[in-house]
């Protein structure tokens, strides 16, 4: 199977260039060691822009102007919600019952169309409206072009320290931890690429464990309150984590919350539960984790109002 390389990591840097942000690289206030990329920055609050832009950027105008359709528990859909918008073509994003409903208003505030379903059948739903409309599927993470958006992450972490010697990046599709450990291993050989998931959702460490992907099904994945890494891994993004990741961290619902605080109380940063299991990894598994300049990828904020009260209710991280 061929993977994304750093040459597709840089043509994306350049196509995504004017619509998404190049986020900052954040000293942590309470350790010298860590570097925070708040991707929870961006203008659809999270890394999925990166992905959806350069997919859009990539298609033939023609179908691009029947429309783009996805499937997607909240970030992805808003990401090309936003992504189409710029482009000026239709959008419809199906959305898995139980989303959190602040991101089911933003996806529809963008524009998009939202077409809800039981989880189990929101790829089936997607590949019909392409069917019935003619345009494309622009998936959350297995596709070429979303994983080398992504990997801007890693590029621009290189770039702006470029001694780096260990990123945290959270895993759920993969296609984050794939485009990241690409650019990051390509730029930074010596580095180490650790991807991070919760406890309640930890089919990549057993499918890189068992050399072969492993699905949980949706009732085992939906424990966790991460609801961004309840997928699973692609055969696709399952290659590129296999080749390029050097191992996996898992996290609990308790560190997951926990590093949620700290990113508000001490970094000002809101983050979403998968937005914070890197930190978490960090926080909690140190002695688990290669020792250095490490970089923590916060993915997104798009938090719902409740569980962020709850977070912050519940004491200091």
């Amino acid at each position: 199977m061929e993977l994304i390389s750093i040459e597709d990591v840089r043509a994306a840097a350049t196509d995504i260039a004017g619509t998404v942000t190049r986020t900052p690289l954040l000293p942590a206030p309470w350790d010298a060691q860590v570097w925070l990329k708040p991707e929870s920055l961006q203008p659809v609050g999270s890394f999925k822009l990166r992905g959806a832009t350069h997919a859009v950027t990539r298609l033939d105008p023609v179908v691009r102007a029947r429309g783009v359709v996805t499937h997607s528990s909240g970030n992805h859909g808003q990401a090309l919600a936003y992504a189409a918008r710029s482009a000026g073509a239709p959008c419809t994003v199906v959305v898995p019952e139980g989303a959190p409903l602040v991101k089911v208003d933003r996806i529809r505030a963008y524009g998009a169309e939202v077409v809800l379903v039981p989880p189990a059948r929101r790829l089936i739903e997607a590949e019909r409206i392409v069917a019935e409309t003619g345009g494309a599927l622009v998936p959350p993470f297995d596709d070429p072009h979303v994983i080398a958006g992504q990997g801007t992450v890693g590029l621009e972490i290189v770039e702006d320290l470029p001694e780096v010697d260990v990123v945290l990046v959270p895993v759920g599709g993969g296609g984050l931890a794939s485009g990241v450990a690409t650019a990051v291993k390509a730029l930074r050989p010596s580095a180490a690429v650790i991807g991070v998931e919760p406890l309640l959702a930890a089919d990549a460490r057993e499918s890189l464990a068992v050399d072969s992907v492993v699905v949980w099904d949706v009732e085992r994945t939906h424990r966790t309150s991460a609801d961004g890494l309840r997928t699973n891994l692609s055969e696709l993004t399952f290659a590129h984590l296999r080749e390029r990741l050097d191992g996996i961290v898992t996290v609990t619902e308790e560190e997951i919350a926990a590093a949620m605080g700290r990113l508000v109380r001490d970094a000002r940063l809101v983050a979403e539960p998968s937005g914070a299991v890197a930190l978490a990894a960090r926080l909690f598994h140190r002695d688990e984790l290669p020792q250095g300049r490490t970089a923590v990828v916060v993915t997104g904020g798009n938090a719902d109002p409740s569980v962020l009260a709850g977070v912050l209710t519940d004491g200091p991280g």
